[in-house]
């Protein structure tokens, strides 16, 4: 399968990422059915190839089965089954999910079950004795675990994917992780790491000034460390700079660098139509692929080869459609 035309050709094959079994419609839940999403195996199944998973059917517990919650300190809680809290059932799931993650193959996503206490990704509730919930919400037991063994990885929670911020967020996290790996990490080379960082210099801007001009000092040579350890550092910067979505005012300030290289071949009067719809965009009046399509438009016919390789024009194929949302 061949990607967007408008996403490089270097990723021409489905992207690995993990997911919650029920979400592809396995029938796994506590009640013996799923919670199939129609945007997993719609759009996203187009490019990703799913490594589904059950934390519960993994541990041994079949379908259908009592549900399951969390109990006590919310540090450290406890899963029991609700009708039945006397039998502590944490250490069955604990070596199972160890055990998956132990031999979990590459993977450049993944994609959780909201509300359920082993795969939710936030606002779990852990029970008091009194069986009212702690104020302060949790991970599930193997979001937790994924998240503490591969913490660059981008996770998300398939409610959370109907947000389009989270959703552009979590896609462009994808996407950057995967081409890393194979563009990067596969031969790794200094001349590969300044490419990558090249083509998503702009991606980094736009979501926090700061890494970016950290990730340039950390490649400008001062830092004399082996390429597998500068790689490490650099691939870790960059993953928690992209952690959070990009905001309004971050983008504009990218689209209007970007106008800047149009300054010698494109009249005044075309570079401050430009501007005009990228302020349309600061206030909200039209969607990102406005501005950036109208800016790509005269950098493709009288931009740099460096500017049109830029990877904040297409950081995920455009049939996705997203920039249309945010």
């Amino acid at each position: 399968m061949t990607l967007n035309e408008s996403y490089p050709n270097q990723i021409t094959h489905k992207i690995p990422v993990g997911i919650s079994a029920c979400l592809l419609g396995d029938n796994v839940r506590f009640n013996g059915g799923h919670s199939r999403s129609l945007y997993c195996l719609g759009p996203l199944a187009e490019y990703f190839e799913y490594r589904k998973f059950c934390p519960e059917m993994a541990a041994g517990f079949g379908t259908p089965r009592p549900t399951m919650r969390l109990e006590g300190d919310p540090d450290q809680p406890k899963m029991v089954f609700s009708n039945n809290r006397e039998v502590d059932i944490t250490e069955q799931l604990v070596t199972s999910n160890e055990r998956y993650l132990d031999n979990l193959p590459e993977l450049d996503g993944y994609i959780v079950m909201k509300n359920s206490p082993s795969c939710g990704f936030e606002r779990i509730k852990v029970y008091q004795e009194n069986g009212h919930p702690h104020m302060r919400r949790v991970k599930g037991l193997f979001t937790q675990a994924l998240e503490e063994r591969y913490p660059l990885l981008p996770i998300e929670e398939d409610g959370r994917l109907n947000d389009p911020l989270l959703r552009e967020n979590f896609l462009l996290r994808v996407f950057a992780h995967h081409e890393f790996r194979n563009t990067v990490l596969n031969e790794l080379s200094m001349k590969n790491l300044i490419d990558y960082h090249s083509r998503y210099k702009y991606v980094v801007m736009a979501h926090s000034q700061p890494a970016y001009k950290s990730l340039g000092r950390l490649l400008s040579g001062q830092e004399k460390l082996p390429i597998s350890e500068l790689a490490e550092e650099y691939f870790r910067q960059f993953m928690q700079a992209l952690a959070k979505p990009a905001k309004r005012k971050n983008h504009c300030n990218v689209l209007m660098h970007l106008v800047g290289y149009l300054k010698r071949e494109v009249d005044s009067c075309v570079r401050q139509d430009i501007l005009n719809v990228v302020e349309q965009y600061r206030r909200g009046e039209v969607n990102l692929t406005t501005p950036t399509t109208l800016l790509y438009h005269y950098l493709k016919l009288y931009g740099s080869e460096y500017v049109k390789e830029q990877r904040y024009f297409a950081p995920y194929p455009q049939a996705l459609g997203i920039r249309n949302t945010v």
